[in-house]
């Protein structure tokens, strides 16, 4: 299985052709950002969310950070903040959990987000 940077380094793909239409650049600015690294896609196919595209020449993009704690493990919270984060627009979230089932929240959080989503690990 290839990365998204060497298939971008083979050509223009059809995940190519997202971005450059979602960002209005031209398919080969897009093609060489993400080549060379100045443009990443951070997408992972088994969670298929909408790509997106950080990086040169990129838009901005509005992040939103949730989580919950070992004080506030309840989950219910966060999924209304990610609800209104969606509906406001944002283009990626940061899950910041560190109390309660962590896995079984990440996994309710990736269900429910067609977003860029990210983590941090936990220590």
């Amino acid at each position: 299985m290839s990365t998204i940077m060497e298939e971008a380094r083979r050509g223009i793909t059809p995940l190519v052709k997202r971005i450059a239409e979602k960002e209005r650049m031209s398919e080969e600015f897009v093609r060489n950002g993400i080549a060379s690294g100045r443009i990443v896609v951070p997408c992972n196919p088994i969670h298929n969310p909408e790509p997106g595209a950080v990086g040169e020449g990129m838009s901005i993009k509005v992040n939103v950070n949730l989580g919950t704690s070992r004080d506030m493990p309840d989950l219910d919270p966060d999924l209304r903040k990610l609800d209104g984060a969606l509906t406001s627009g944002a283009d990626a979230v940061m899950d910041l959990s560190t109390g309660g089932d962590v896995d079984g929240i990440r996994k309710e959080i990736l269900s429910r987000c067609p977003v860029m989503v990210g983590t941090v690990p936990i220590y």
